[in-house]
């Protein structure tokens, strides 16, 4: 599929058939589907069904948060991304799981290429629901990694706007200086259609092309040591994809080594302000992930919180300088394929700096590891160049093998 809209009846049976596997929803009504797929209005995403990570307020459907605390807790209505792919014609498939309060506490979906291994977090739900099409679009949210290390592992597309792109209204805060809301979809021309919406107010269609990057800036970034073969293997063959039709380039990031820690800093800080009613009033319901997210958040002091916000702020000056030279740059998008659940949901390391630098970045599948699971590469623009750089995704996406499938969507 390229940007096609399936047979929304095909998307049912997909979740009927592989939902009890793969367990990427928290709540999903076919028979509520169906009415809503007759009364939607028309639009630019007319019978797209769409999984809404249940970190995101709906009306119709609870809204958990990954926590034990929400069970059954209903909001009074969308949360404005919701209300916007409402009215451009799409469809709410039902809300997706999430790790407790986005951060790493798992929740019972599964990698669809391997019910032993994590689909990542926090947005796990939303990608494993795109991988096994069930849905066109899955909304899901990235505050260190959780968007685009799920898009990896799970070989789909993920899509982080520039931060502040889409509307946060109804969306549970974890940090809100690096929380940012994107999408998950099986292709670029599908997170095309649905920036084009979500960047609102009014619902449109999109003109976005492919378009040959210049020059390419390869980012092995200052962890490269962290990455294990399938990134490896990923980010070299990448680079002899690309370099056969334009400039590629090694660029040096050590003057970005500081940003992984300034990330946790920031995170941690206001995870603390943003989760003090359930710290002080339902700790007991708190997994201790969360509890030490947050104890770590208030041993922070406002003057060392505010000292790494200017750092980060400086470090955006100097990232915005290398796209001077580049059109887009190219970094791993997680240390390798996707771990076994048993070791969590693997880590963010590799998308804390440019979280942190507020970039947009798509990440593209088509790349496998050494055991044949995927393992994508991040594609990156300059702040504010959503559009350029989703055209260069749409032509680097040409370029790179198609997207894996899992087998049981091959039989």
């Amino acid at each position: 599929m390229t940007g096609q809209t399936i047979d929304p009846t095909a998307r049912l049976a997909h979740i009927a058939r592989f939902e009890p596997e793969i367990r990427a929803f928290t709540a999903c009504d076919p028979a509520h589907i169906e009415a809503d797929l007759r009364t939607a209005p028309s639009g630019p995403l007319s019978g797209r069904l769409v999984g809404v990570k249940d970190i995101i307020d709906t009306a119709d459907y609870p809204t958990g948060y990954g926590s034990d605390i929400y069970a059954g807790h209903r909001a009074t209505g969308d949360a404005a991304c919701v209300a916007l792919l409402r009215a451009a014609g799409a469809t709410m498939a039902g809300k997706t799981v999430t790790t407790e309060f986005a951060f790493f506490r798992p929740g019972p979906t599964t990698n669809p290429f391997d019910p032993a291994r994590t689909p990542g977090g926090s947005s796990s739900g939303s990608a494993a629901a795109v991988a096994m099409g069930m849905v066109d679009i899955g909304i899901a949210s990235q505050t260190a990694a959780s968007l685009t290390r799920p898009a990896s592992y799970c070989g789909v597309v993920g899509f982080k706007p520039t931060y502040g792109r889409y509307a946060l209204s109804g969306v549970k805060a974890l940090a809100p200086s690096v929380d940012a809301l994107g999408t998950i979809t099986p292709d670029v021309a599908t997170a095309i259609a649905a920036d084009a919406v979500l960047a609102g107010p009014v619902p449109a269609a999109s003109t976005i092309v492919p378009r040959a990057p210049a020059r390419i800036g390869i980012c092995r970034t200052p962890w490269w040591h962290e990455a294990e073969d399938g990134t490896r293997m990923a980010m070299a063959e990448a680079e002899r994809i690309f370099g056969a039709h334009t400039t590629v380039e090694m660029v040096e990031m050590d003057e970005f080594a500081a940003a992984a820690d300034l990330h946790i800093t920031i995170m941690s800080f206001e995870a603390a302000q943003a989760l003090a009613w359930e710290y002080q009033a339902r700790r007991d319901a708190c997994s201790q992930q969360i509890v030490g997210l947050i104890e770590a958040g208030r041993a922070i002091t406002r003057a060392t919180y505010e000292h790494a916000q200017n750092e980060a702020a400086a470090l955006r000056t100097r990232a915005a300088a290398l796209f001077t030279r580049y059109d887009m740059l190219v970094a791993p998008a997680a240390p390798g394929e996707a771990p076994l659940r048993t070791q969590g949901t693997g880590s963010p390391i590799f998308s804390r700096l440019w979280t942190l630098l507020y970039l947009p970045t798509v990440t593209l599948p088509g790349l496998v590891g050494p055991s044949g699971l995927p393992v994508g590469i991040q594609c990156l623009g300059p702040h504010g160049g959503d559009k350029t750089l989703l055209g260069h995704a749409l032509w680097a996406e040409c370029l790179l093998p198609s997207r894996p499938l899992p087998s049981s969507l091959k039989s």
